[in-house]
């Protein structure tokens, strides 16, 4: 063996040594491409970015200043149109949403207004009605003034209670003031004056009841009023 065979199994052996201690300590090889490298690498433009560079690079220089400022003033304008038409729409948008709230809004309140007028075509139909019941009332009541003796009192004297619980289910309360009390123009419609023992301006005697139907008056209370 020669001396530079000698040599080169040396060298070779060195360097698979060095492979071997790399590998063992974990230190990358020194062939193996580093992270910077592989980031340079994969910042590169693709051919396609390149491609237009190149085109937008031979533009401006077959083109002349003037033209470039054509160009950028047009593409100016045309982005200023764009972002003005934009506003337009959003402005348009926002316009239509209050007015669907206002529309919502005024709907809702239709609805209020309409339960509320039901609730009150109820309330006089009641009303009505009731008032109309209260004659006949009044003429159950003066039969059994009439005629104590009468065999048809009992009936009279059931129907008359069956009435006046139907009234009270409806919220009706009769208006009779004692003598004495003072005249309420609201509730009292006085009839005449008369003698009486009773304070001068107050009540004498009650003609007929009054009615009042959920604290309302539907029929006043006709009075004789004293005049001492």
């Amino acid at each position: 063996m020669t001396d530079q065979e000698g040599m080169s199994e040396e060298e070779t052996a060195e360097e698979s040594d060095v492979t071997q201690s790399a590998t063992d300590t974990g230190e990358p090889a020194e062939d193996a491409p580093d992270e910077e490298t592989a980031a340079d690498e994969s910042a590169q433009p693709d051919d396609g970015e390149l491609d237009v560079a190149e085109e937008l690079l031979d533009h401006v220089e077959s083109s002349d200043s003037a033209e470039i400022a054509d160009e950028i003033a047009t593409l100016r304008f045309e982005v200023e149109a764009l972002e003005a038409e934009l506003d337009d729409y959003e402005e348009e948008v926002e316009s239509l949403q209050s007015r669907l709230k206002r529309k919502q809004a005024d709907f809702e309140n239709y609805k209020k207004r309409m339960q509320k007028r039901r609730e009150q075509e109820k309330a006089r139909a009641t009303e009505d009605l009731v008032t109309r019941l209260l004659d006949v009332r009044d003429n159950l009541q003066r039969a059994l003034e009439q005629d104590e003796d009468t065999d048809i009192r009992d009936g009279i004297e059931t129907t008359l209670g069956q009435f006046d619980r139907v009234l009270e289910d409806e919220n009706v309360e009769p208006i009779e003031p004692d003598p004495g009390d003072e005249v309420d123009p609201e509730r009292h419609e006085v009839l005449v004056r008369m003698d009486s023992d009773q304070p001068e301006g107050t009540i004498a005697e009650v003609h007929r009841p009054g009615y009042e139907m959920a604290d309302k008056v539907i029929r006043t209370a006709q009075v004789a009023v004293s005049d001492e």
